[in-house]
């Protein structure tokens, strides 16, 4: 099934931007959402100039607000005639030591990458629901497979909630016209990953990385780690190897 109509939250950079140029230049139509309101409109601007046959919306949105996100989630569905796919991509990656007086850092990140995806996947799935059809993906992280030390404990616990949350739907809507697709990206080359200081030499560039999501995203795929082999690799070691043998990973 080739989904048109696509919504994308966290689109004034990063994945979600990358991404956003992926489906522009396959002709879809776009929803892009983020709080960076004039980062969006540049995005928006390029697109349409680039791609002068498809729509682009915009609104700004912090994903925080629940209300604000079934309000332009429902905003953008008019604007756009339908949504066919929402993409669960907004995020925070910042965070300190737990009990080291930043509590501000982690809580915000638990915020927007567990509680915000989770106003996101109300707003998306009632409109699924409703219309009997749909795709939504959740952008979780490798680092929901293992709890990670330091100052990544939160934003590892956060996005192990994203895809829990992403294999009870899984499950729950397996019978259904509604898919429902999980992506646990491992490094890739980010401003965010950049500020969290990931290896070098396990960061894949930001082109390789958006191509296996746009690719995993196309095939409808329930759950992958991505991009290529070593990530799948990393990614069933983390989950099933015994934690002595895998610690030096974290």
């Amino acid at each position: 099934m080739r989904r048109q109509k696509i919504l994308i939250t966290g689109a004034s950079s990063g994945l979600g931007e990358e991404m956003a140029r992926r489906f522009a230049a396959q002709g879809r139509d776009l929803a892009l959402c983020a709080r960076r309101v004039e980062r969006l409109e540049s995005v928006r601007d390029e697109l349409r100039a680039a791609h002068p046959g498809i729509t682009v919306a915009i609104r700004e949105l912090d994903v925080t607000d629940h209300d604000a996100v079934i309000r332009v989630f429902g905003e953008l569905r008019a604007e756009l005639g339908g949504l066919d796919r929402v993409v669960v991509n907004a995020g925070l990656g910042k965070g300190a030591r737990i009990g080291t007086g930043r509590a501000d850092a982690n809580l915000a990140t638990v915020r927007t990458n567990f509680v915000g995806a989770l106003s996101q996947c109300e707003a998306a799935l009632g409109i699924f629901r409703e219309q009997n059809a749909g795709h939504l993906v959740l952008v979780s992280s490798i680092s929901a497979d293992r709890g990670l030390p330091g100052p990544k404990a939160a934003y590892s616990a956060s996005k192990a909630g994203v895809s829990a949350l992403g294999e009870a739907l899984t499950a729950e809507l397996a019978k259904s016209p509604i898919v429902v697709t999980t992506l646990l990206p491992g490094y890739i080359a980010t401003d965010m990953s950049g500020r969290a200081g990931d290896s070098a030499k396990m960061t894949a560039t930001l082109d390789d990385g958006v191509d296996a999501m746009v690719a995993a995203i196309e095939k409808e795929t329930n759950r992958a780690a991505l991009p290529g082999i070593t990530w799948r690799g990393i990614d069933l070691a983390l989950r099933f190897l015994p934690h002595a043998w895998t610690s030096r990973f974290v």
